[in-house]
């Protein structure tokens, strides 16, 4: 996050029957996948019933949320009895002063430890930690993460460092492919592949050894899944994005609130869909800029 994010006015939002509104007909297309991003979803007020609405939706098989975890010590019991399934933490480091360095704040490495540790006592399922690992800053602590997934089941996700972050300039020489994580990994653990789904963002891999947890690799930048990929996002202020990598949206939220018909709303989500960007394949030979920051549209 910048120092000073712009905040949107809450009028702008869309209101939680608004989203349930959209997942509902969405559901009606086939979607059965549901997750709540951010920014950080848990600063929205009443989350929870968000939740609530969301896992009433006939359809939707999975619902699941991407959160930094701070506010998960306070919200993880709330969410699992709301409907929640499953739970994706971000955490970038495991050495609390780097951590507190790379999110720009002091004092919440511990409280979000204690959000994960809630996380597990819930029972989400699945419950995951995504980290983006990035040379020079923390691609020693590959092996780390792995560890802490063998012992404590979590599954940990590892993703290529992409263009999306709201401070500095991205650099290509920072990015640390995933067939590198994965040469790493292999020096200590071996590893069995699982099966590739259309549509899956990870390659997913679980430990020989039958030891729990289990690793996945997002190869966005070195190897991209833009062919199969299948993902649309809803901003919180109703903007309709097909792929991350464009600045393409399409004002799904104006559609709604002019009284059209869900019907009519079906054909636009449709449309916009059909305009999908070819994403990261159409950027890998030129150079990448003023591509949308991900703390304003989510993971």
């Amino acid at each position: 996050m910048p120092p000073s994010p712009v905040w949107v006015p809450r009028e702008e939002l869309l209101t939680f029957d608004e989203m349930a509104r959209i997942v509902r007909i969405m559901a009606s297309m086939s979607v059965e996948k549901v997750k709540i991003t951010g920014g950080e979803p848990l600063l929205r007020r009443d989350i929870d019933k968000l939740v609530e609405l969301l896992a009433r939706v006939s359809g939707v098989g999975s619902l699941t949320m991407t959160t930094n975890g701070y506010y998960l010590e306070e919200f993880a019991w709330r969410l699992r009895k709301a409907g929640l399934n499953g739970v994706t933490i971000s955490i970038h480091s495991l050495k609390e002063e780097r951590y507190e360095k790379i999110v720009g704040r002091a004092g919440v490495f511990e409280k979000v430890l204690r959000g994960i540790e809630e996380a597990k006592k819930a029972e989400f399922n699945p419950l995951k930690i995504n980290v983006v690992i990035t040379r020079g800053c923390n691609d020693d602590e590959i092996l780390d993460f792995v560890e802490l997934s063998r012992r404590s089941g979590i599954i940990v996700r590892f993703i290529e460092y992409m263009p999306f972050d709201g401070n500095n300039p991205w650099e290509r020489s920072r990015v640390v492919t995933g067939e590198e994580i994965l040469a790493k990994i292999k020096t200590k653990y071996e590893l069995v592949k699982r099966e590739r789904s259309a549509g899956d963002t990870a390659l997913n891999f679980v430990f020989a050894d039958k030891a729990p947890g289990g690793v996945g690799i997002i190869t966005s930048m070195s190897s991209p899944f833009c062919r199969d990929c299948d993902r649309i996002r809803i901003t919180a202020d109703g903007k309709l994005i097909p792929c991350l990598f464009s600045n393409d949206s399409y004002d799904l939220k104006s559609l709604i609130r002019s009284g059209a018909t869900d019907e009519e709303i079906a054909e636009f989500i449709k449309s916009s869909f059909r305009k999908k960007f070819r994403g990261v394949e159409m950027l890998l030979n030129k150079d990448i800029e003023n591509v949308r920051p991900m703390y304003t549209v989510g993971g």
